[in-house]
């Protein structure tokens, strides 16, 4: 596990610096979570990581902010990389505000399973390894309230939520229009997820939404199409290093024009969702 504090010089080689000074990631073994704040500040964490991370995140709000605790929490999605220490964080803080796509909220209120991970989409260990990622929904009750509805998010009054659905039924991207940072979840990665070795290597390109974990082909098509058009200067995703400029752009403009080549597998247990008419 690393984190990257944004400081010093820029310097693009080193993924901290392909991102705005006041926003900073944190990776917990095969995902990353995202700060949002500027160095000294308030902050807002966005994901929680692997379960055991909230120790490595407090931490390093600590270093950064000053202060451990976040003004709030939100949830790009509820699938467990993204959830693994959300307990233990609320644990910590048991009065900070918790936020996702309404949604999303039957996975995170003990209503609703995700579809089971799809290990015949091939592609390397990960993907073959799906069976056994953990499907089942988490039951926070009323501590997660749903996103505003005007797409406004909160205590970051300089973003904007998109709804951006295929991974998750309730996936959300975050935007800041004054930059073009983007927080893109796992609507598009910059890491090929299915692969041990990119995981471990975190070679960067950009790649769809993990294979093995997205059962609505159609609706990922549709959400990269629409982060594409905001053209965004700067990303971080919850896998892989962040991108930025034209390795950003260009890479993110080939992905949502060769969607269906390119990011949707040849075979797989929800690969005819990809050619399910939306008006239907």
């Amino acid at each position: 596990m690393q984190d990257y504090p944004n400081s010093g010089v820029p310097d693009a080689s080193r993924p901290e610096d392909r991102l705005p000074e006041d926003v900073t990631y944190l990776r917990t073994k095969i995902v990353n979570v995202v700060m949002i704040g500027r160095p000294g500040g308030e902050w807002v964490l966005v994901d929680t990581g692997m379960p055991g991370s909230a120790s490595k995140i407090v931490k390093a709000a600590r270093e950064r902010f000053g202060r451990e605790k976040p003004e709030a929490i939100l949830l790009t999605h509820g699938h467990f990389d993204h959830t693994g220490s959300l307990d233990d964080l609320l644990d910590l803080f048991p009065d900070v505000p918790l936020y996702a796509h309404e949604q999303e909220l039957p996975f995170l209120t003990g209503k609703a399973d995700y579809p089971p991970g799809d290990p015949t989409v091939g592609g390397g260990l990960m993907a073959a390894s799906a069976p056994f990622y953990p499907n089942k929904g988490i039951d926070l009750g009323e501590r997660v309230q749903p996103m505003p509805a005007d797409g406004s998010v909160p205590f970051l009054p300089e973003w904007r939520w998109l709804h951006t659905p295929g991974h998750s039924e309730g996936h959300i991207s975050l935007f800041r229009s004054s930059d073009g940072t983007l927080v893109a979840g796992d609507a598009f990665i910059t890491v090929k997820q299915e692969s041990a070795l990119a995981v471990l290597t975190q070679r960067r390109e950009i790649h769809g939404p993990p294979t093995y974990f997205t059962p609505n082909w159609e609706a990922a098509r549709t959400s990269v199409a629409r982060l594409a058009a905001l053209r965004p200067a700067s990303a971080i995703t919850g896998h892989g290093e962040p991108m930025a400029g034209a390795e950003l752009s260009q890479g993110l403009e080939q992905l949502s024009s060769n969607f269906d080549t390119v990011a949707v597998p040849a075979a797989g247990r929800y690969v005819d969702s990809a050619h399910i008419d939306p008006e239907t």
